[in-house]
């Protein structure tokens, strides 16, 4: 559900929409580990910029820019 008011609201939207995608191909019982790179994809297939952990990590170390994927 997409509420104008809200600046976020369609990128949030989409990115429920791939929470909701991996849990249903998924469902339960994997390590978080599994469900962060299937998320990832997923995010990545919507054309979704976004930043991993690794990528913040990295970027307190250097104190530069990160890679936005």
């Amino acid at each position: 559900m997409i509420k104008e008011e809200y600046k976020y609201s369609e990128l949030t939207s989409k990115i429920i929409g791939c929470a909701m995608t991996v849990h249903s191909e998924l469902g339960n019982g994997f390590q978080e580990v599994i469900y962060q790179r299937a998320l990832e994809f997923e995010i990545s297939t919507q054309a979704i910029n976004y930043l991993d952990a690794n990528d913040l990590d990295s970027n307190k170390k250097n104190q530069g820019n990160p890679e936005i994927r």
